[in-house]
C-alpha cells in the first residue's frame, strides 16, 4: 500500500474508533482473568468538555489501555452527574426566556422540563471523550438520576435513618439566596472581602444613655432580640438588668450577660440575632431569646424589615445606614476586611439561615475512612502530601446537611401523615410508608392520599458517594456478579478539589455499606493554568477548546502535550506548544515508520556485524526504559512514564537505532535486520499505545495484516527479561566518539562521503563492541588501535582514549595551524578574563548562585577546549 507522507490524524481518528467501538473492545463482562476497574468521576450533565476534564480522561485511558495490554480485564464505566443545584440553574433560566416561572408549575410538571433538557444537552460531553479517544465501556454509562440509580440513593438514605444515622433538625444552615437551597459546609468558599463596620447606638430603656455596638450587617436589627455584656466588664455593671430599644423598629430588648461575649475585642458588648447569626443562636437558645427571621428566601426583607420589606440585603443595607445617621444612631464606619462566604456554585454571599434540614452523623461513620488512608495505608493518595489535607477534613468533619430545597434531584423519602414535625416515616416507597404509618398511628383507615412526601431533595453528593457501588449494582443487589467481580475497583483518577467533596465520602459509603475500600489509589491531577499561572475559565478567556485543539493538533499530539507535563497534583503551565510538541513527536514517529517501510529488501545479503550490535543494544535499552516504566507507573508518576518512552522512541530508537542499521544509498537491506527493526518498532508501539492510540493502531495494522484479535488495542504488554547493561553504558562511550569524528568533520569541513581513518590509544581499556557502529557512522575506511599518538592527525578526547584522524590532502595543514594557535591565543585569553572574575572576592560573595555556577563552568570548558587544541596542534606539528 502506499503510505501517506502525511500522518492524516482525522481521517485515521474517526477510522480506528469506529473499528474499535463495532469490534467492543471496550466492553468488559466478568470472566477468569483479573479485573483492573476505573470508574469516571462523573462531569455534570451540564458540562461540555474543558481541559481538565481533558487531563483527568487522558490519565485513566492511558491506565485502562494498559491495563488491557498487560493482560487485565480492563472496565472504565463512564457517566454523568445530574448535578442538582446547576441543572435546576440551567432549566429555572430557559423556562424564564420562555416566560415560564417555575414556582407556577407543579414539580411533575418541571421535572418534565429538567428531563427534556437532560435528554437534548446530557450526553454532549460523554460523546466530546470519545474525540479524545477515551475507551471506556460505553454500554455500562450511567447516570445519577437512572432509575436504579436513583433507587440505590433511596435505600440508603432509608438503610442510615434506620441505623439511627439520618435525623431531622432546625438548624442554623447556609442558604444560597440565588439558588434558594441550603449548603452543606464544605460547599462554602470563604473569601476577603473589604467591607464596612457600622458602630451603633442602641438607647438605654428610661433613660438617655446608649450603648454602641459594632457590626458588619446593619441591616440584621429588626431581628436583634437582646444585647450580650460580659458579667465581668466592669463598663457595662450598670446596665445588668435593664433593656434597650433597637434602632429604626422601636423594639424593647434585653440586656443579657454571658462570658462568650470577649472584653477586649470590638465595643466590648453585641448584638444577639439568634435567626441570621450561628453563634447569636447558641446564646438565644442558652438565654431563651425570641427568634426573629427577617429574610425571604431570596434574602429581600419580609414583613419584619417594615418600609424596607422586598428590597435586597445589600441594596437595604445602605439605605438603613443613611436613616441611621439622620436620627443620630450611627455612630462611625470604618473599613473593614471580613471573610465572607459564597456559594461554591452561585458564587452568591450565604446567608446564615434558621430551617428544618436532614443531616447525617459523620462521627462514627468517618473513623474507617481515616484508618484505611490514614494509619493502614490500604487506600493511598497519589501524591502523599494530600495525606495532611485529608486529615484535616476528616478530623475536624461535622454532621452533613444532606437536604437541598430543589426539585431537580433524588426526593426525600420521608412521607408525613400529620401536622407535627415528627409525624413522619420514612420508607423507599409510599406503599411501604403506608405500612409505616398505620402502625405508627394504629389508624388503619390511612390512605396513600393522607401522606404527604418531604419536598425537598437529596444533597448531589449523596448520590455520587454511592458511584462504586451503585455503578454495579451494589446497593440493591450486593450479591450481583458484576459487583462481587468488579468492586473494590482500582484506581480513581481526580482533582484535589473534591478530594473531600467526594473521595472521602466514598470511602466513608464503601466501609459502612461493604467494609471494604472502594478503590487501592487515588492519582490527584493539578489544575490547568496558563502561562502566567492563572486558572482556566471562560471569564478570563483564557481557556482553549479542547474539540479546536484536537482539530488543529490530533488527538494524539493534545494527549501526549498535557501529559508531558502533568506530574501528579502539580498545575500544568498550559500552553499550545505543548501540543505543538505533541504533534511534531507524532510525525516523528510516522517518518520513521515510512523509512522504514520504504526499504528494499534482500534475503541473499548477510546482516552486517554494525546491524548484529545494534539490534543487541537496542533490545536492552528497550528492556532498561520498560523496568523504569514499571517502576513510574507504579509510583503515579505518568509524566515520567511518558517521557522514558518519548526519549526510547525519539532518542534512541529514531536517532541510532534506525541511523545504525539504515542501509547505504540505493542499497536493500538485509532481511533479518528489517525482521528486527519491525519487531522494535511493534514493540514501541505497544508502549505508546496508551498514550497515542490512534496513530499506534494505524501503524501497527500496516506493518502486517491482523486480524480482529490481532489489533493493537487487545495485544499484549512487552515482557521483561534479564538485559545486558554493560551495552548500554558502552554505547554511551560510542556516543560521544561518533560526536567527535561528526564535530571534526563539521569543523574541518570534510564531507561525510569522504571516507577516513580512525588511530585509536585505547587508554581506558575500553570496550571495542561497537567498533563496527563507529566505523558506519563515522564512515571510516580502517579502525586501528595504536600504542602512542599519531602525528600530523587531527585529535580527540574521550575520558582517557585518545582518537586520532590523520590529515588527508584536503587539509592545508599550515592553515590548520595558524587557525588552532589563533583560536589558543583567544581561549586562553577568555580563561584569564574568568578566573580574574572568579579570583575577585567581592564578586565571588555577591554574585547570585547561578550567576557564580555559570562562570566556574565558563572556567571548566575553557581548561578542556585548551587541551584538547594543544593535542590536536601536538599532532599537527
Amino acid at each position: 500500500m502506499i503510505i501517506p507522507a502525511q500522518f492524516d490524524a482525522k481521517t485515521i481518528e474517526n477510522k480506528w474508533y469506529d473499528y474499535w467501538m463495532k469490534n467492543n473492545y471496550f466492553h468488559s463482562e466478568p470472566d477468569q482473568r483479573t479485573p483492573y476497574t476505573i470508574v469516571i468521576p462523573p462531569p455534570n450533565v451540564t458540562g461540555v468538555l474543558h481541559m481538565g476534564h481533558m487531563l483527568n480522561n487522558t490519565i485513566q485511558d492511558v491506565l485502562i489501555r494498559r491495563a488491557r495490554l498487560k493482560g487485565f480485564n480492563a472496565c472504565w464505566v463512564p457517566g454523568t452527574d445530574h448535578a442538582s443545584i446547576a441543572t435546576e440553574a440551567k432549566v429555572v433560566a430557559k423556562l424564564k426566556a420562555e416566560g415560564i416561572n417555575k414556582n407556577d408549575l407543579t414539580r411533575e410538571e418541571f421535572l418534565a422540563h429538567a428531563w427534556e433538557w437532560t435528554d437534548k444537552y446530557g450526553g454532549v460531553i460523554l460523546d466530546q471523550l470519545k474525540k479524545l479517544g477515551a475507551s471506556c465501556d460505553w454500554e455500562r454509562t450511567k447516570f445519577t438520576m437512572d432509575p436504579n440509580m436513583s433507587a440505590s440513593v433511596i435505600r440508603s438514605f432509608v438503610d442510615l435513618y434506620n441505623k439511627g444515622l439520618i435525623y431531622r433538625g432546625y438548624r442554623m444552615v447556609n442558604w444560597d439566596p440565588e439558588a434558594k437551597t441550603t449548603l452543606s459546609d464544605e460547599e462554602v468558599i470563604y473569601e476577603e472581602q473589604e467591607g464596612k463596620l457600622y458602630f451603633l447606638k442602641y438607647k438605654i430603656e428610661g433613660t438617655e444613655d446608649f450603648l454602641t455596638i459594632a457590626t458588619t450587617r446593619p441591616e440584621t436589627i429588626f431581628g436583634d432580640t437582646a444585647i450580650c455584656i460580659n458579667p465581668n466588664d466592669e463598663r457595662f455593671s450598670h446596665l445588668k438588668g435593664k433593656k434597650a430599644i433597637v434602632p429604626l423598629c422601636g423594639r424593647v430588648i434585653p440586656i443579657i450577660e454571658d462570658v462568650y461575649v470577649d472584653i477586649e475585642f470590638g465595643t466590648g458588648c453585641l448584638k444577639v440575632t439568634p435567626a441570621h447569626d450561628m453563634n447569636d443562636k447558641a446564646l438565644g437558645e442558652k438565654h431563651n431569646l425570641e427568634i426573629i427571621d427577617i429574610f425571604n428566601e431570596d434574602a429581600t426583607l419580609n414583613s419584619f424589615g417594615l418600609q424596607y420589606q422586598g428590597k435586597d440585603r445589600f441594596v437595604v443595607r445602605e439605605e438603613i445606614a443613611k436613616e441611621l445617621e439622620s436620627i443620630g444612631a450611627l455612630a462611625k464606619t470604618e473599613i473593614h476586611l471580613n471573610k465572607v462566604g459564597t456559594s461554591e456554585r452561585t458564587k452568591a454571599v450565604i446567608e446564615p439561615r434558621l430551617s428544618d434540614q436532614w443531616f447525617l452523623k459523620m462521627e462514627d461513620l468517618v473513623k474507617p475512612a481515616i484508618q484505611s488512608v490514614l494509619v493502614d495505608g490500604e487506600i493511598k493518595l497519589h501524591p502523599a502530601r494530600f495525606n495532611n489535607t485529608y486529615a484535616h477534613w476528616l478530623n475536624n468533619i461535622r454532621d452533613w446537611n444532606i437536604s437541598r430545597q430543589l426539585w431537580w434531584g433524588q426526593q426525600i423519602p420521608a412521607y408525613f401523615y400529620g401536622d407535627g414535625k415528627e409525624d413522619f416515616v420514612v420508607a423507599e416507597s409510599i406503599e411501604e410508608a403506608l405500612v409505616l404509618a398505620k402502625e405508627r398511628t394504629n389508624n388503619l383507615l390511612l390512605t396513600t392520599s393522607d401522606l404527604t412526601q418531604d419536598v425537598d431533595a437529596l444533597d448531589t453528593w449523596f448520590s455520587s458517594w454511592l458511584w462504586p457501588m451503585s455503578v454495579f449494582g451494589g446497593i440493591m443487589d450486593p450479591e450481583s456478579e458484576d459487583f462481587k467481580y468488579y468492586y473494590p475497583t482500582n484506581d480513581l483518577v481526580t482533582g484535589p478539589d473534591i478530594l473531600f467533596f467526594w473521595v472521602a465520602r466514598m470511602i466513608i459509603a464503601g466501609y459502612e455499606y461493604t467494609g471494604k475500600k472502594p478503590f487501592t489509589n487515588v492519582y490527584l491531577t493539578g489544575l490547568v493554568r496558563d502561562k502566567q499561572r492563572r486558572k482556566m475559565s471562560k471569564s478570563l478567556g483564557n481557556s482553549p477548546d479542547p474539540l479546536d485543539l484536537i482539530e488543529k493538533f490530533g488527538a494524539d499530539g493534545v494527549r501526549v502535550g498535557l501529559l508531558l507535563s502533568a506530574s501528579a497534583g502539580n498545575d500544568i503551565m498550559f500552553d499550545e506548544e505543548l501540543c505543538n510538541q505533541g504533534k511534531a513527536f507524532t510525525n516523528k514517529i510516522w517518518n520513521a515508520f515510512k523509512l522504514i517501510k520504504g526499504w528494499e529488501v534482500s534475503d541473499v545479503i548477510a546482516q552486517p556485524e554494525s546491524s548484529k550490535v545494534a539490534i543487541q543494544w537496542y533490545e536492552a535499552k528497550l528492556q532498561q526504559t520498560l523496568l523504569e516504566i514499571e517502576d513510574n507507573f507504579e509510583k503515579y508518576r505518568i509524566s515520567d512514564a511518558l517521557m522514558a518512552i518519548y526519549k526510547l522512541v525519539w532518542d534512541d530508537f529514531c536517532s541510532w537505532f534506525l541511523e545504525m542499521i539504515k542501509p547505504a544509498y540505493q542499497q536493500p537491506i538485509d532481511s533479518a535486520t528489517l525482521a528486527k527493526a519491525i519487531e522494535m518498532l511493534e514493540n514501541n508501539m505497544k508502549l505508546l499505545h496508551p498514550f497515542m492510540p490512534f496513530l499506534t493502531e494505524e501503524i501497527w495494522q500496516i506493518l502486517a495484516e491482523r486480524t480482529s484479535e490481532e489489533a493493537l488495542i487487545v495485544s499484549t504488554w512487552p515482557e521483561i527479561k534479564p538485559f545486558n547493561a554493560h551495552l548500554i553504558s558502552d554505547f554511551e562511550n560510542t556516543i560521544e566518539v561518533i560526536s567527535g569524528i561528526r564535530t571534526i568533520r563539521k569543523d574541518k569541513n570534510i564531507p561525510f562521503r569522504d571516507t577516513i581513518e580512525l588511530k585509536i590509544v585505547n587508554n581506558d581499556k575500553a570496550s571495542t563492541y561497537f567498533d563496527s557502529v563507529v566505523a558506519k557512522l563515522g564512515n571510516i575506511t580502517s579502525l586501528d588501535y595504536v600504542s602512542n599518538k599519531v602525528d600530523g592527525a587531527l585529535s580527540f578526547r574521550v575520558k582517557s582514549n585518545e582518537y586520532f584522524i590523520p590529515i588527508t590532502g584536503n587539509i592545508n595543514v599550515e592553515e590548520e595551524i595558524a587557525k588552532l594557535e589563533a583560536e589558543l591565543v583567544y581561549t586562553l585569553g577568555f580563561l584569564k578574563s574568568v578566573q580574574s572574575k572568579l579570583a575577585n572576592e567581592k564578586f565571588v560573595a555577591g554574585a547570585p548562585e547561578k550567576v557564580l555556577a555559570n562562570e566556574v563552568q565558563k572556567e571548566a570548558d575553557a581548561l578542556s577546549k585548551i587541551e584538547t587544541i594543544k593535542h590536536s596542534l601536538a599532532g599537527l606539528k
